[in-house]
């Protein structure tokens, strides 16, 4: 891991309190690639008791962020899209692979899989980011 990437996306995810209150575990941290897994829960479950749709987008936009905050500079999300491929119910553990596509100057485009427990892909997800001018926060005490 690069010192680089330890101040962006390791700042970051010491802040997040969105992805800390939905379980979300981080496995692998690394210039351009992440992987972050998420158990459902019940109350992660729609009214036809699958997993809602904002909460697999969450996971994946987790891991799109820790890819992409690779330097002393945030990066944020300039647009995403997922296509849903399967269901998934509570128990099951989801996990996100993100991976960095291309990256020319600020802009860079990410993929992302998710699976469920048996590997299978249950939803794509491509992101699309943009470094700002603004510095990572407590960055300086990392």
């Amino acid at each position: 891991m690069t010192e680089s990437r330890s101040v962006g996306s390791q700042a970051m995810m010491k802040r997040d309190r969105a992805s800390a209150s939905l379980g979300m575990i981080v496995h692998q941290n690394e210039p351009g690639y992440s992987v972050v897994s998420m158990v459902v829960r019940d109350d992660m479950l729609n009214g036809f008791d699958v997993t809602h749709g904002g909460f697999v987008f969450a996971l994946a936009d987790t891991a799109f962020a820790i890819a992409c905050n690779d330097s002393h500079h945030v990066t944020l999300a300039a647009g995403a899209d997922i296509t849903f491929l399967a269901p998934t119910t509570s128990g099951q553990n989801l996990t996100a692979t993100a991976l960095l596509r291309v990256k020319s100057g600020r802009s860079g485009i990410y993929d992302v899989r998710i699976t469920v427990d048996n590997d299978v892909t249950i939803a794509e997800f491509r992101g699309h980011s943009r470094t700002t001018n603004l510095p990572v926060p407590d960055s300086s005490h990392l």
